[in-house]
């Protein structure tokens, strides 16, 4: 089996890093969640907060990487225009600009004005909410056991970074779908 280079890191930015972010997220919730101080021993909070440091930090710096792989790897080949001569409303002359095919048919418009605009925007607050976390957890520490209002809203934003790349990834998923880069 090959790969071009287009699906190898079409691979990479939603197979690789989509798997590692949903990992880390999964890891630093259950880490976050846990984190009280009625459950854990003194011993048990200093082991547990290294784990949680990397954790979070592994999760935002995945967010960053996915988001930058996508936004400057693979989304220049979706935004792909075609060279002088094509047809732009003929779609089977469009099969290697996505965005294009996207947007020859009433059909798959949609896509393109809805769901890739949206994804566009939206997947840049996975990173964003992801390193708020990653440096309030290494700010406070093990003080986290004890202040509850800072570790509620840290699973917020964690909830919420994992939801806004949770959409782009299925937006992406689709779109891929329906007007694959490679």
């Amino acid at each position: 089996m090959e790969l071009t280079n287009r699906e190898f890191w079409a691979v990479i930015h939603g197979l690789v890093l989509g798997t590692l972010f949903l990992l880390a997220f999964a890891g630093g919730l259950a880490g976050l969640w846990s984190l009280r101080e009625r459950y854990l021993t003194a011993e048990g909070l200093q082991e547990r907060s290294p784990r949680l440091l990397i954790g979070t930090w592994v999760m935002a710096i995945v967010a960053w990487l996915t988001v930058l792989t996508g936004t400057f790897i693979v989304y220049p080949w979706y935004r792909a225009t075609p060279p002088e001569g094509v047809d732009l409303k003929d779609p089977a002359a469009l099969v290697d600009f996505p965005r294009l095919y996207l947007l020859a048919s009433d059909s798959t418009a949609e896509w393109h004005k809805f769901g890739m605009e949206w994804k566009e925007h939206v997947a840049w607050l996975a990173p964003i909410l992801a390193t708020a976390v990653a440096f309030t957890v290494s700010y406070y520490g093990m003080q986290l056991a004890r202040r509850g209002e800072i570790r509620r809203a840290l699973l917020v934003f964690f909830t919420l970074a994992f939801v806004a790349a949770g959409v782009a990834g299925l937006f992406g998923a689709f779109i891929t779908k329906a007007a694959p880069v490679a």
